[in-house]
C-alpha cells in the first residue's frame, strides 16, 4: 500500500491562519472606517441592526450570503470585490505551504 499524505500537514511554527469570519470582520471594519461611516450608517443602509454589524466586524458571526451582499452593497462594494480584498488579506497573513487540495 502507498504512503498516506495528510491533507492538512502539521504546520511549522508561525502565524495561524485567520478564520474567514475574522478576516471578513476586519475587512468590513476597514472599509467602513475608510469611508468615515458609523456602524449605524452602514447597518441602516444594509437593513440590519448596528449590534449585528458590530458582531460581524468582531468576527463573532458568519453572515448568510444575502446579508453579506447587503453589507457589501452598503459599503458600495460587490460581494466579489469584498471577497477579493479578504482573500488578499488572508494570503498576506499566511502564505500557502505544502500541497493544496482543491475541490471541484
Amino acid at each position: 500500500m502507498g504512503d498516506v499524505v495528510p491533507l492538512r500537514p502539521e504546520r511549522e511554527a508561525g502565524p495561524i491562519e485567520p478564520l474567514w469570519r475574522e478576516a471578513l470582520g476586519e475587512q468590513l471594519r476597514e472599509e467602513r472606517l475608510v469611508r468615515a461611516d458609523r456602524l449605524v450608517d452602514v447597518a441602516g443602509r444594509a437593513g440590519l441592526s448596528p449590534q449585528y454589524l458590530s458582531e460581524l466586524e468582531r468576527g463573532l458571526k458568519e453572515p448568510s450570503s444575502e446579508l453579506l451582499a447587503a453589507v457589501a452593497g452598503a459599503l458600495d462594494l460587490s460581494v466579489a470585490e469584498l471577497t477579493l480584498r479578504i482573500s488578499s488579506r488572508m494570503t498576506r497573513a499566511t502564505p500557502v505551504r505544502g500541497p493544496v487540495c482543491l475541490a471541484a
